[in-house]
């Protein structure tokens, strides 16, 4: 900022990659309209921000998409710094003519730059970005910070669980612009899902926590969306929508008998390799996930402390990341029994689970590639859920 005359402007060189496309180059030069230095920093952070925002829209010359956001962002906050609301063209044609009249006074300067002027006037028009490319930008800008610290494969069970949502509601509407999505759009895909969730018919039935799951990314996909080009306060037309969840489906316990008789009898795991067989008594005896067995590394396997045990914590390598379910998942399991003879066997942890596997993978199979599946009571047999728990 540099001072004329008791009043501050903002003054910015313009980058050298950007010299012969911004015809502001090479300096920006924007009047604060003040003498208070602390109102003046105010709209120079504003100012400063929207350049970025531009300059950035600038170098991805090719991206389309990325840059009519960058534009559009840019053009909002050069609006907001000099006190008026960002409005479209097509909008601001609908609004009262003194409104418009200000916009056009207060850019009549004939050293306004061409940025400013396109700003006010609401040149740069809201991207028509589609369901499906809103929910990329979501992946890879808004939330990227969010899982960072998941593992390639956390990462993409996330995105599956996510993307499931996004695919229905491609295949129940269309794949609209997210300006496009209106009130009647929420309905009808919560309509859908009703017709699963309590199908007139009778016959099989989706839970209402699925329904309500995919409602629910649908509508966090659409708050994220235009709270990322500064638009928080736009109504959502997912808002409101939801199924009763009266039911809770809980997983039966595994009687202590059939432990007993199932998973201890002689032979019974004899199908499994060694490292599969050391894993599975490992869950038994500590009641952990199988994920976060089958993840174990060394530097968390403490076999020579006082009380020999493991640490369930997220794993911060930036190159092996993995992150805990839950921040009261973080924990020390004291290794006893089976579990402590198992660690013991492989001090080092599960090489052939650690990388690629949610839980424990097909690979843990015994070398003729089978594995003895149980028949468990009351319950279908998952073999990357496996969740031993006595009644």
């Amino acid at each position: 900022m540099v001072a004329r005359n008791k009043i501050w402007y903002y003054w910015r060189r313009v980058p050298k990659a950007l010299v012969e496309i911004d015809i502001r180059a090479p300096i920006v030069r924007h009047s604060l309209k003040t003498d208070d230095l602390a109102k003046a920093r105010a709209q120079r952070d504003i100012l400063e921000t929207a350049d970025n925002e531009l300059w950035a829209a600038m170098l991805l010359d090719g991206n389309d998409r990325a840059e009519k956001l960058e534009a559009y962002k840019a053009a909002k906050l050069l609006s907001e710094s000099i006190g008026f609301s960002y409005r479209p063209a097509d909008e601001l044609a609908l609004r009262p003519i003194d409104d418009i009249v200000r916009r056009i006074t207060a850019i009549m300067d004939t050293r306004t730059p061409i940025a400013v002027e396109t700003a006010v006037l609401g040149g740069e028009q809201i991207p028509k970005i589609k369901v499906s490319e809103a929910f990329k930008i979501y992946c890879e800008e808004i939330v990227a910070d969010e899982i960072a610290g998941k593992s390639p494969t956390q990462r993409k069970q996330w995105e599956k669980v996510k993307r499931r949502a996004i695919d229905s509601f491609i295949a129940v509407i269309e794949d609209k612009a997210m300006t496009d999505i209106t009130r009647d759009d929420g309905r009808a895909f919560h309509k859908h899902w009703l017709g699963k969730v309590a199908p007139k018919a009778g016959g099989p039935r989706k839970s209402a926590s699925m329904g309500n799951r995919m409602i629910g990314n649908m509508r966090v996909l659409y708050d994220a969306y235009f709270t990322h080009l500064d638009e928080p306060d736009r109504q959502n037309p997912f808002n409101g929508l939801s199924f009763a969840d009266k039911f809770k489906k809980t997983r039966p316990p595994f009687p202590l008998e059939w432990v007993k008789t199932q998973v201890l009898r002689p032979g019974a795991l004899a199908g499994m390799n060694d490292e599969a067989r050391a894993v599975l008594l490992t869950i038994i005896e500590t009641g952990a996930r199988p994920s976060e067995i089958c993840n174990l590394t060394e530097q968390v396997i403490r076999l020579g402390a006082s009380v020999p045990h493991i640490l369930i914590e997220p794993r911060l390598d930036p190159e092996d990341p993995r992150e805990i379910k839950t921040t009261t998942s973080v924990r020390a399991v004291p290794l006893v029994g089976l579990a402590l003879a198992a660690m013991t066997k492989f001090p080092k942890g599960f090489r052939a689970t650690r990388k690629g596997n949610r839980a424990c993978p097909a690979r843990l199979t015994s070398t003729s590639g089978r594995i003895d599946c149980f028949q468990l009571p009351n319950t279908k047999f998952i073999h990357s859920a496996i969740r031993l728990r006595t009644a």
